[in-house]
């Protein structure tokens, strides 16, 4: 059934917006489209959990992440950091910010650890950003660009991987077209998604606003920048760091990189083995809900593929709009915005698109630069803004780990405001030009 992407998407969008927990949401998002599709409830519901195990490895490695991260925290080489920036960027929120950017940035393509930087990286500046008055919306929105824009528009790292996930999608559809051409093709979507950072940072959050009381779901012990020095133990924290990246970067398997990080750091006694449990927990308790989610939305994946809900929904769409380019090309982009919102990934969503966008875009005459930026920013949108997406949960692991950030309205909605308006204009623009 063609509506049933739309009204689950809606079941998810407004549980989500009225605070009840994102992975009950997701489940009732994914129940609602299996039974509107003929399944009853269990057949729905075991649909929905056969598709969870495709996430099973993923969710391992961002609970061991986690818990690396948490080791490293413990190492205190984190509040080396704060104190650097504290010297160096006091009074000086919208740097701190675009430097936010930058580094999330680099976790994509030259040190590609996606998103296990963030609960190492932003838990001990909160108590900065607090002083400082900073809207942690627009650090949110500079977290969330580093973790998309760089794998949308460049192709080396997750980049490189997505990209090729664009190719083979359109070659499997009968459609050719090289890494170099589908990088052209998404540099102006990736144009709209620097556009909506700029206006984030510079405009709609630049106020000084003061930190919300703690929701009482942080951790309780976040470093505010004591004083310390350079020891052994950071020493060690670093070859930890370096031995974690370069398996990562090497063999691609976030699991042995994070299992060998925690390993070292227990070795040289940096975490004292007395302190395993400790750590786990915290990593359990930093990364846990992200991997969970992340398992529910392999779910919601599942039964909207199996139900053949997306086709539907596609076919509906472009049956009664003819042969007008700027017509197709809205209505595409914003199909994918909806089922990416569900899906919350635009590598797994990619591949559904494609299938779905090529036979349409090759009758209308489209050229396959033009087909690569449907795709392309079609399975971009929503992934920012979406409550499924690591995107959005990544920023929010690591912003509300004293319990004073709202995953929904203080990173889905700032996310989906920023980017995905911006990505459908100059999406749209693109296709058209191209």
């Amino acid at each position: 059934m063609a509506s049933a992407v739309i009204i689950s998407v809606l079941v998810l969008t407004i549980l989500s917006l009225l605070r009840v927990n994102v992975i009950v949401a997701i489940i009732a998002a994914g129940l609602t489209a299996g039974v509107m599709n003929g399944e009853s409830l269990t057949g729905a519901l075991d649909l929905f959990i056969a598709g969870m195990g495709d996430q099973a490895q993923v969710a391992l490695s961002y609970i061991l992440l986690g818990a690396f991260a948490a080791a490293i925290s413990f190492s205190g080489i984190t509040t080396l950091l704060v104190q650097t920036l504290l010297r160096v960027l006091k009074d000086k929120k919208t740097w701190l910010v675009f430097i936010i950017a930058a580094v999330a940035s680099l976790s994509q393509n030259v040190v590609p650890v996606h998103i296990a930087f963030i609960p190492i990286l932003i838990p001990p500046l909160l108590h900065m950003f607090d002083k400082m008055q900073l809207d942690r919306r627009a650090v949110a929105t500079a977290l969330t660009f580093g973790l998309k824009a760089p794998y949308v528009t460049i192709p080396l790292g997750f980049g490189l991987i997505f990209h090729q996930t664009i190719q083979d999608a359109m070659a499997s559809n009968g459609v050719e077209a090289s890494i170099g051409t589908i990088a052209r093709s998404l540099l102006i979507p990736g144009l709209g998604m620097v556009v909506g950072l700029l206006i984030a940072v510079l405009i709609t959050y630049r106020k000084p606003k003061e930190a919300r009381p703690s929701d009482g779901t942080g951790l309780s012990a976040i470093p505010e920048g004591e004083k310390v020095s350079f020891n052994a133990k950071h020493a060690f924290t670093i070859v930890a760091i370096l031995i974690t990246l370069i398996i990562q970067a090497v063999w691609g398997n976030l699991i042995f990189a994070a299992l060998a990080g925690l390993i070292v750091m227990f070795l040289f006694r940096v975490v004292p083995f007395t302190y395993g449990d400790r750590t786990m927990g915290e990593g359990i308790s930093m990364m846990g809900f992200i991997a969970f989610v992340m398992l529910t939305a392999a779910g919601f994946a599942n039964v909207l593929t199996e139900t053949a809900s997306v086709e539907a929904l596609v076919a509906s769409s472009t049956g009664m709009i003819g042969d007008n380019k700027a017509v197709i090309s809205l209505v595409l982009l914003l199909v994918g915005l909806v089922v990416t919102i569900g899906i919350g990934s635009s590598f797994a969503t990619v591949p559904i698109l494609a299938a779905l966008f090529v036979p349409i875009c090759l009758e209308a005459g489209y050229s396959p630069m033009a087909i690569a930026t449907l795709i392309g920013t079609a399975g971009a949108l929503g992934d920012a803004g979406s409550p499924a997406s690591d995107s959005t949960l990544g920023p929010t692991s690591g912003l509300n780990a004293d319990g004073r950030h709202n995953h929904i309205w203080d990173t889905c909605v700032p996310t989906f405001l920023h980017y995905n308006i911006p990505l459908v204009i100059f999406g749209w623009a693109a296709s058209l030009l191209f």
